[in-house]
């Protein structure tokens, strides 16, 4: 079960501090099933790679330049770049990008040159309420997928999140026949891939989302960024 942490711009030096007591809990938690990725902004990656040496928590990034090798890109960060101050995964595709302009080709180039590079890569796919009142969930989910890992077929790199646009921070989660369906819809495209939900994961609905069996884990937001509900999220998945 994976529980990757997105947060997003969020965090100085000082937040790093929370990792302990995340950290100590890890210790005590017997399922070693429990897969814990901190994807925090580029300016955490190095600092929080090297004080999580010894745990078991990895360390990701959020989006990541197309470009393999350097050049004239001011402000960008490639995925060399990342692997090279500690990142294993990297977020890609996420909704924010995608409404800030990033298109399923660009996504695309992402997602072949983070695995080229040895990333793993958090691949997010979700639709907007506008689609999904037009029923077109399963249209858009599969278009987004079939462009953005067009010709890419290390599957064992890759993870699906399921994230729909109208949930991320809104507390809104879809109805559990609607996520099961969809769930089961992405992994009937790609059998290989683990799936996983986003969008609002917070400790008060994870009883209602942890009982979908077919989920393969969560990417949490805002609720990460607080030890105390991350770890309580961990839990109650557990229990």
């Amino acid at each position: 079960m994976y529980f990757i942490a997105n947060w997003k711009m969020f965090g100085g030096l000082n937040s790093l501090n929370s990792l302990h007591k995340v950290n100590k809990f890890l210790k005590f938690l017997k399922k070693k099933s429990a897969k814990i990725i901190y994807c925090p902004p580029s300016t955490l990656i190095r600092p929080m790679s090297k004080k999580l040496k010894k745990s078991k928590i990895e360390v990701g990034a959020q989006n990541c330049h197309e470009h393999e090798s350097y050049g004239a890109f001011t402000g960008s960060i490639n995925s060399i770049m990342l692997k090279n101050v500690g990142a294993k995964y990297v977020i890609i595709g996420h909704s924010e990008n995608r409404q800030a302009g990033e298109t399923d080709k660009l996504i695309n180039l992402k997602v072949k040159s983070a695995l080229k590079s040895g990333l793993k890569v958090i691949f997010c796919i979700g639709e907007t309420l506008k689609q999904k009142r037009k029923k077109r969930t399963k249209q858009v989910l599969n278009k987004q997928i079939k462009l953005g890992l067009n010709k890419i077929n290390n599957h064992k790199k890759i993870l699906i999140a399921y994230e729909p646009v109208w949930s991320i921070g809104t507390g809104l989660i879809p109805k559990r026949n609607e996520l099961l369906q969809t769930i089961t819809s992405i992994k009937s495209i790609k059998r290989n891939f683990k799936v996983l939900y986003g969008g609002s994961v917070n400790p008060k609905n994870i009883n209602e989302l942890k009982s979908i069996n077919n989920i393969d884990g969560f990417l949490i937001g805002g609720a990460s960024q607080d030890p105390n509900k991350f770890i309580d999220i961990i839990k109650k998945t557990y229990n």
